[in-house]
């Protein structure tokens, strides 16, 4: 069976789809497609149906990595769906305990910047109302953490 990871952010428009996507680019590079079954919500529904941001597109592109996939809001199921529950910032990882029925779901839950290893970021920061650069951080976050996950799980 394959581990299942769950991105989430606020409005799983700009850091949980970009989390997902590298992670599935990272998975078709290493030929692991079987072995995770990846995908990103929100803590709110404002964005359901919107594709990732441009800027985050953009901002991947540069990078080689496309973006794909639909906005989505996190539900109480996802605790059933998921393994592994990975909260942008402390607010995300809030929203979702909240909706935790039992420890259980508790301990699904982890900090994506528990993984990032050469930033000393604790959250990945909204970079939704900046400029250029934001996203690009947002991009190097993710790529530092998701790598870092792919080694964890490869042990």
């Amino acid at each position: 069976m394959p581990t299942r990871l769950l991105f989430v952010c606020m409005g799983n428009i700009c850091r949980s789809p970009a989390a997902d996507n590298v992670m599935q680019h990272l998975m078709k590079q290493e030929k692991l497609e079987s072995d995770f079954t990846i995908d990103s919500a929100g803590t709110i529904g404002y964005h359901v149906g919107e594709p990732p941001d441009e800027r985050m597109s953009e901002a991947g592109s540069r990078r080689g990595i496309p973006f794909n996939g639909r906005s989505r809001k996190f539900v109480v199921e996802d605790f059933d769906r998921f393994d592994h529950i990975l909260a942008m910032d402390n607010n995300n990882l809030r929203d979702i305990l909240a909706l935790a029925r039992n420890s259980d779901d508790e301990a699904k839950v982890q900090r994506f910047c528990d993984f990032v290893e050469n930033h000393g970021d604790l959250e990945v920061p909204d970079p939704y109302y900046g400029g250029h650069s934001g996203f690009e951080h947002v991009m190097d976050l993710v790529e530092d953490g998701c790598k870092n996950l792919l080694k964890h799980w490869q042990k």
